[in-house]
This record gives C-alpha cells, structure tokens and sequence, in this order.
C-alpha cells in the first residue's frame, strides 16, 4: 500500500493536502467554531465553573466540526486505500461514535455536576479531533497485510 502510494504523485499529493485540511482545522479552530471550552479546558479548571453556553449552538458546532473531520478522515482512508467496502464500514462507524459520543456529551453536560469534568473533557476531545482516523488507518492497514 505505502510502496503504491509513493509510485502515484497525484495520489500522494491529494493525501498529504487531506492531512493538511485536518492540520489547518486544528489550527483555526478558534476562528471557525463555537467551542466556549476551548479556553475553559487550557486553563485551570478543575476549580472553575462551566463556561456560559449556548446549548444549541454548541451542539451544532461540535456536530459540524464532527462531520468536516469525518468526511476529510474517510477522504483520506480512500485515497489511502482504494476500498470502498473500508470507507462504507469507516462511515459506519463514524455515524454510530458520533452519534454516541454527541449524547454523552450533553448528557453529561447536562445532568452531571462538576465532578464530571474529566469525562467531558475526554468526551469533547474525541468529537473535535480527528482520533478516529489515527485508529482507522492502523486497524486497516493490519488487515489488509493479514489477508
């Protein structure tokens, strides 16, 4: 897979601005998105109260930026490994965490105290970055060399 990913420059090339798509996101995400603990979860807060929120706004933020670093994951996953059966399954499996995780979220939110900070903190990490993907692409690969 890696030795034909090397052989096809355009294939690379679309990989690697892919990679960088999910970079620049990281980056401006302060500018592009909603996220009132952003700021919360870098400075000290284990003494601190919850940010103001707006809950509907926060909910479609998160899920926006869920599904841009979804669709460019699953992007990245076919242009890695030219599987339609893998990105169907992937897109699955995006649908099903998502879903998941967005509940717990504002579950947790919600109705659990401070004490629960850790868990959001955790919760909020998987929704705004791109982890699925850097354990997407290991699973798969592995796979593929045991087949």
């Amino acid at each position: 897979m890696l030795k034909n990913l090397l052989k096809d420059k355009t294939r690379t090339g679309i990989t690697l601005f892919l990679i960088l798509l999910l970079i620049a996101i990281r980056v401006f995400e302060s500018n592009l998105f909603y996220d009132p603990f952003l700021v919360y979860f870098k400075n000290e807060f284990a003494n601190s109260p919850y940010p103001n929120i707006s809950i509907l706004k926060l909910f479609f933020s998160y899920g926006f930026r869920f599904y841009i670093n979804s669709m460019i994951s699953l992007a990245l996953i076919y242009m890695l490994f030219k599987d339609t059966k893998i990105v169907k399954f992937s897109m699955l499996l995006y649908i099903v965490f998502g879903s998941i995780l967005m509940i717990s979220f504002f579950f947790v939110l919600k109705f659990f105290g401070p004490e629960a900070k850790m868990i959001l903190f955790y919760i909020r990490r998987f929704i705004i970055q791109p982890i699925f993907v850097m354990l997407f692409i290991p699973a798969f690969y592995y796979q593929k060399r045991m087949k």
